[in-house]
Formats: structure tokens, sequence, C-alpha cells
């Protein structure tokens, strides 16, 4: 395997970008894989090298470049804990816009790698990030096939870019992983993301007796069963639309 970490300039400046691909036998199709909340960490660099040994080029940027930090290191349990609450600045200083350029300038910069191949993308967001990773399907329609929002957020707004309204805006095959208990996505909202994607290429899924963050192998809601199920039904996600 190939890894680096590369500066790539983007509208608002430079983002700190892991990459990762096989070493031979590209190019690969992208996934665009769009970090969580707290930030990048090894935690996601592994995710990310997984993908990759499945023949990929794997993009993990760092979106809290404009704000001047990249790795906000342990977080208190604690909601009001300071770090906590520094980092739910950093994630409300983000919008789908911002990230939608970013999105652009990374593919600017994989056109020129003779690894990638950006007529084939694939992307992937959790929690705060599954909305972007349904936007860049309706952002990037012609490239983006396929789309997958695990336990994300905000993902029925009154907003023209509401993730359960992508569905008619995009043909890539969308795919929520939604858990059974989540205070930031509630049953409610998820209902409306169900009844959004009625009849279009896409499935919403909720994982029995999980809570929010379960596939990350760091938390104490990690669940082994439904962190390997996600990955199942991601890869097969990948292999139906990425070819």
């Amino acid at each position: 395997m190939i890894e680096q970490q590369i500066a790539i300039p983007t509208k608002d400046g430079h983002t700190a970008t892991f990459i990762s691909h096989p070493e031979r036998g590209g190019p690969f199709p992208i996934i665009l894989f769009y970090m969580d909340a707290p930030a990048i960490r090894e935690e996601l660099r592994d995710m990310a090298r997984r993908l990759a040994t499945s023949g990929y080029y794997v993009m993990l940027p760092n979106l809290y470049y404009r704000s001047g930090v990249m790795e906000l290191g342990p977080l208190p349990a604690d909601p009001n804990a300071p770090e906590r609450k520094r980092m739910f600045q950093f994630m409300g200083s983000l919008s789908i816009p911002m990230i939608m350029e970013d999105t652009k300038a990374l593919l600017a910069y994989a056109e020129g790698q003779a690894a990638a191949n950006t007529k084939l993308i694939g992307t992937v967001g959790y929690c705060m990030s599954g909305r972007y990773a349904v936007n860049a399907a309706t952002h990037f329609p012609d490239r983006v096939k396929a789309a997958a929002s695990i336990y994300g957020t905000q993902l029925a707004t009154d907003q023209d870019d509401s993730p359960h309204l992508a569905a008619g805006k995009t043909k890539a095959e969308l795919y929520f992983a939604c858990a059974e208990t989540d205070i930031y996505a509630p049953a409610e909202i998820i209902e409306k993301v169900k009844q959004g994607m009625s009849g279009a290429k896409a499935e919403v899924e909720i994982y029995p007796g999980t809570h929010h963050g379960f596939a990350f192998p760091k938390r104490p809601v990690y669940d082994r069963d439904a962190a390997e199920r996600h990955w199942e039904r991601l890869l097969a996600l990948y292999r139906r639309n990425l070819v």
C-alpha cells in the first residue's frame, strides 16, 4: 500500500489530506472519506486504509483547516467540557457549500494522479459529514456514482440541499446507515429520509441495538457486529457502482 499526506490547495487555503491506495493495478476509483466531528485521527486513517485495500484511491481531508486545526486529541465524555464545546464550534463553522468547494479542489488534485480514476467516485461521511457525502452526489452527478451516510446528522432540513431531497438530483446509489438510538438523528428524521428515498436507487437501513458512533472502534458505543455489517454494505455499494 502507498500512503501519504498532501496539502491540497483549496479556495480558502490548503487542506491536509491523507491518501491511501494499492501499490499496483491502478488507476483506482476514488473514495472521498469525509471525517466526523472529532476530526482527523489514527482511527480514521485506519478506516481509510481498510477501504484502500479493497482497491480504491481513498482521500481523507481535514475539513477544519480554515480554523487552523486538524487533530483535536482525546475528547471527554461530558458534553459540557470545553474540549467538546470547541469541537461543536468547529463543526458549526462548516457548511455544505464550503465542503463542496473543498471537494472540487480534491478532485482537481486527483485529476493529476496516475493512480486515481476521477470518472468513478464514491463517497462516505460519518456523523456531521453524512450530509456532505450525499451532497457530493448531487453536486458532482456525472462522477459520483455511490454515496453513503453513516449515522449522518442534519439529514432532513428545510434547505434545498437537504440530504432527504437528494434522490431527485442524482443517479448515484445512496445508502443511509442509521443507529437505532441517535439523539442527533431521531426516528422522525429518519422517517423523512425514508419518504424522500421512496422509489429511488437508495436504501435507508436502521441498525438494531446501536447508538450514534457504532462503527468507530475507539468509541464506548462501538458495536463490532454492526460495524462489520456497515463495512459489508459499504464495500458492496462501491462494487456495484464503481466499475
